[in-house]
């Protein structure tokens, strides 16, 4: 890949050998690729086959058994993640990592406001003006579609729709490189699915995030990925270009994914 200028662009991510396993279930093993800036990659398979244990591996939720996960850090340079000290791992996360949980409850505090939810994101790498915080906590609301007078309301308050909105917000109010998502659209009525994908669509262009996106639904992953991985079993069966795969699937199981959405 090379950048606007025609030089080689640098992979925002390098995922190399990534291994998880579980006793004797394989999590995932020897996955290996590479993110660039601005660019969203979608990971697509049933249930069990890897694709959580993959996220949560490279998000620092869990530790991999092997493998390397290269982040191009702002202060210096490629650095692996899995050899981060556990606060270093944390700044990470809070500034230039986000975490979308499938479940928004997962990601709010819900005793706390909305806009507190917003500003505790803020606070923790370093903003201590209330009104500055108050004033990003309601654009931030305006930007997912929630409404100003709802800044003081706690997520119980909330639809689910609406709490995912705001676990967005809570999460790229400091404007992160890289954004994990966990089956974003999962368990929502499809009117509701439409309107978050049409609004993360806009925000991951707006923004110029990478994303790394897992899901088991391949319209969102037609809609909001770059690329697509295909998993099965821990393993990776098939890469390429999101449409390309989806269009013309070369792998057996990947067929199979394809034609049981066609058959819906």
């Amino acid at each position: 890949m090379t950048r606007d200028d025609g030089k080689p662009a640098v992979p925002l991510l390098q995922v190399k050998n990534v291994a998880k396993h579980y006793g004797a279930r394989v999590g995932c093993t020897d996955v290996s690729f590479d993110l660039y800036p601005g660019e969203v990659m979608g990971i697509v398979g049933e249930s069990g086959s890897g694709k959580s244990t993959l996220l949560n591996s490279l998000a620092g939720h869990q530790p991999p058994d092997r493998g390397e996960v290269i982040f191009d850090t702002r202060a210096d340079g490629p650095v692996d993640t899995v050899t981060m000290s556990e606060p270093e791992r944390r700044m990470l996360s809070r500034t230039d990592w986000a975490f979308v949980h499938q479940h928004a409850r997962d990601g709010l505090r819900m005793s706390v406001s909305a806009g507190g939810n917003i500003g505790e994101r803020l606070m923790a790498v370093g903003n201590r003006h209330y009104g500055s915080i108050r004033e990003r906590a309601v654009d931030w609301l305006g930007r997912v579609e929630i409404s100003e007078n709802r800044i003081d309301d706690r997520p119980l308050a909330f639809s689910g729709g609406m709490q995912q909105r705001l676990q967005i917000a809570r999460n790229l109010v400091t404007g992160p490189r890289l954004v994990f998502m966990d089956e974003p659209t999962g368990g929502l009525d499809v009117s509701v699915q439409a309107r978050l994908l049409d609004l993360l669509r806009g925000l991951v262009r707006e923004m110029g995030l990478s994303a790394i996106i897992v899901t088991h639904d391949l319209a969102v992953v037609r809609l909001l990925a770059d690329r697509l991985m295909v998993m099965k079993d821990g393993r990776v069966v098939e890469t390429g270009l999101t449409d390309q795969v989806l269009d013309d699937p070369q792998h057996s199981y990947t067929q199979l994914l394809v034609s049981s959405v066609l058959q819906v």
